[in-house]
């Protein structure tokens, strides 16, 4: 696959990082659709329907998402006292989802988004496990109990957010998979229909459809969520409806994107961005203040609260969460070192 890095238009440089410019002309031209002075809460419930709002960001939530448990009751246990929370607006309107968007403001994912139809949603089980299984999503959200978790949120290309994310945890999941005693990794498909993901349709170099992979005890570890809403209500399709992962403390990137298939193997198998650019994208990929990217110091990060707003903030190893996952990898540098791929 060497011959996909030498396409200009996705390997990322520095300049690609948030910079104040971008993120102020990107809340000009919301605000010319009208939706700049929206000042929603950090935890505003009001639906975009309520509020009189038209394909803006927030409009985008599947109208036959499931509700069931929505709000969800905030798990107090996991919480980010140190930062407020991310406007929602903001949440929801700088994301990246490569399948709709390949060049351009890669950010700019909402407007792309009317023509994909999340629901009906199935989600296959396969590999290494007891059987095979394939659930309607619909039916297993309702069958899980759902809460609320703030989490800091991450991107490799140095800019980061707090969000509310609403889901179960991954290991609840996995236990109703039943793998066997041979799985050792697991790994998750996302969707592939080129027909409604103009991305996926433009940019045939890439591999979809996008996947990744944690090895078990990562994927058991209680920090990892499958998330299927934000801010109260269910996820807007930019932000990976109908559900996606969140790590937080790994970059973003390792938080797959409506995932249509979980795999359980004996093996490490490939993921998406490691395959592409081995050298920068590791299979590990843990936020690590002490490893650069090789195009740009990790060590600090531009934080997102606010339209318009951006504050640089330090990096905190394992993003703020050694306590929960750092035992699960002795040799992650605690000083600083040079670039790693691991």
């Amino acid at each position: 696959m060497a011959n996909v890095i030498l396409r200009p238009d996705w390997v990322l440089p520095e300049s690609a990082c948030t910079t104040k410019v971008a993120y102020t002309n990107r809340r000009k031209f919301i605000q010319a659709l009208g939706l700049g002075s929206i000042g929603f809460a950090a935890m505003g419930g009001c639906s975009a329907e309520s509020r009189g709002m038209v394909d803006g960001p927030l409009d985008k939530i599947p109208k036959n998402a499931p509700r069931d448990g929505f709000p969800a009751p905030r798990n107090e246990s996991y919480q980010v006292p140190e930062r407020e929370i991310t406007e929602r607006l903001v949440a929801s309107s700088y994301n990246n989802f490569y399948e709709f968007i390949n060049q351009g403001d890669l950010k700019n994912v909402w407007p792309l988004v009317d023509d994909y139809k999340p629901f009906p949603w199935t989600l296959e089980v396969r590999g290494q496990v007891a059987k095979r299984q394939t659930w309607d999503l619909e039916e297993l959200i309702k069958s899980m109990p759902l809460e609320e978790r703030v989490c800091r949120f991450r991107c490799v290309e140095a800019w980061s957010m707090t969000i509310p994310w609403t889901g179960f945890p991954l290991a609840k999941l996995i236990e109703r998979c039943e793998p066997k005693s041979s799985a050792s990794y697991v790994k998750f498909t996302c969707v592939s229909r080129p027909d409604q993901l103009p991305g996926q349709k433009r940019a045939t170099w890439y591999p979809w459809p996008y996947f990744e992979a944690l090895r078990m005890d990562e994927a058991m570890n209680e920090l990892a969520f499958v998330a299927v809403g934000m801010y109260g209500e269910p996820l807007p399709k930019q932000n990976g409806s109908p559900l996606r992962l969140v790590l937080p403390w790994k970059y973003g990137y390792k938080g797959p994107k409506a995932v249509t298939r979980i795999e359980f193997t004996r093996r490490q198998p490939g993921t998406f961005w490691n395959e592409l650019q081995p050298r920068e994208y590791g299979f590990l990929s843990n936020v690590n203040p002490n490893i650069p990217h090789p195009r740009w110091t990790q060590a600090s990060e531009k934080f997102l609260p606010s339209e318009g707003v951006e504050r640089r903030i330090r990096t905190q190893i394992f993003n703020g969460y050694d306590e929960w996952v750092g035992h699960l990898y002795p040799d992650e540098p605690r000083t600083p070192s040079g670039p790693i791929v691991r």
